[in-house]
């Protein structure tokens, strides 16, 4: 009985976990996005990725290009100074750092000033779709797939 028990509310502590680590904006596709943005093992001073480490990395838990226009069209964006906290129809939120980048040739720019952010929309050989912000505002982007830009992952 106490296995049982003890069992239960592990079960119970891990679902309240997930649900935490996932916020519902409220978004007209239902898309929640997650909390923080991932870490990363190669990177672990700016937590870049590289668009293939990306993909490979979290596939489908990535925001497609569409899902990123759908927060920025549904979504009230208010830069903190740092990033933009991103308030969805329902008055959930969620923060967006802005962490800036690294670029292919492992440079790191803009850091506190500007956020890139993978999609996991496919453009070409070369190039690969991104959401990009600053205090002047925010778009989604195309950008060389060998640069390191942070990572937030979506559930459906």
């Amino acid at each position: 009985m106490k296995k049982i028990f003890f069992l239960a509310i592990l079960c119970l502590m891990a679902l309240t976990m997930q649900a935490q680590t996932y916020v519902d904006l409220g978004l007209s596709s239902g898309t929640k996005w997650k909390t923080t943005n991932e870490k990363s093992a190669a990177d672990a001073e700016y937590d870049f990725f590289t668009y293939d480490e990306a993909v490979s990395q979290f596939g489908d838990r990535l925001p497609s290009k569409d899902q990123w226009k759908e927060l920025k069209s549904e979504c009230q964006w208010s830069w903190t100074g740092s990033g933009y906290k991103v308030t969805g129809p329902n008055g959930q939120s969620i923060d967006l750092p802005a962490a800036g980048m690294r670029f292919c040739n492992g440079s790191v720019s803009n850091v506190g000033s500007s956020g890139n952010y993978w999609s996991s929309t496919y453009k070409d050989s070369n190039f690969a779709w991104n959401h990009f912000f600053n205090s002047g505002g925010a778009r989604n982007n195309i950008n060389y797939r060998c640069n390191g830009f942070s990572v937030r992952l979506v559930h459906e």
